[in-house]
């Protein structure tokens, strides 16, 4: 990172990392439960639900994108190791063993709860500290709140055909 773009951040740049690699954990995590949901998920409206877990899963891993880029900028390196990525989590993977269409989006709507609270916490230690950053947090912020209200958009649909019983 450069010399004044160092200058700027106004927080740890060694604590801002860590924040940033967990909540790239996150957003890997997301995706792939998100894509492999996709791929299984069973019942009812299963296409609606297994288009909208397809959509958002690419917008998990543009996510994972934006956070792998102020990583480097900032003088860090993105984890790595693919096998450590629960563990450095916020939001642990939500194995999705049973693919019935509204179980995988009550999985989903936790997993963008999660989200919410991990980026709304983090825009608070950013806030006035880190522009930059803050920004990409809040941009990933407004989509992970969209998520959350179209995953629930759907479950009430499905509920609604199964008359409460979703």
């Amino acid at each position: 990172m450069g010399t004044k773009g160092k200058e700027i951040v106004r927080i740890s740049v060694n604590k801002l990392l860590k924040l940033l690699n967990k909540a790239y954990a996150d957003e890997w995590l997301a995706y792939y439960q998100y894509w492999v949901s996709a791929k299984i998920v069973k019942g009812k409206m299963r296409k609606a639900v297994a288009d909208e877990l397809v959509e958002h899963a690419s917008d998990e891993l543009k996510h994972a994108g934006m956070l792998a880029d102020r990583i480097i900028q900032l003088g860090g390196v993105p984890l790595t190791d693919f096998t450590k990525l629960n563990n450095n989590a916020n939001c642990k993977y939500a194995n999705p063993t049973k693919p019935d269409t509204a179980k995988i989006l009550r999985q989903a709507i936790d997993g963008e709860r999660c989200a919410i609270d991990v980026y709304n916490e983090l825009l608070k230690v950013l806030k006035d500290k880190d522009e930059i950053t803050y920004h990409t947090v809040l941009e990933i912020l407004e989509d992970e709140v969209e998520h959350e209200e179209d995953f629930q958009t759907l479950l009430d649909d499905v509920k609604s055909l199964t008359k409460g019983k979703a």
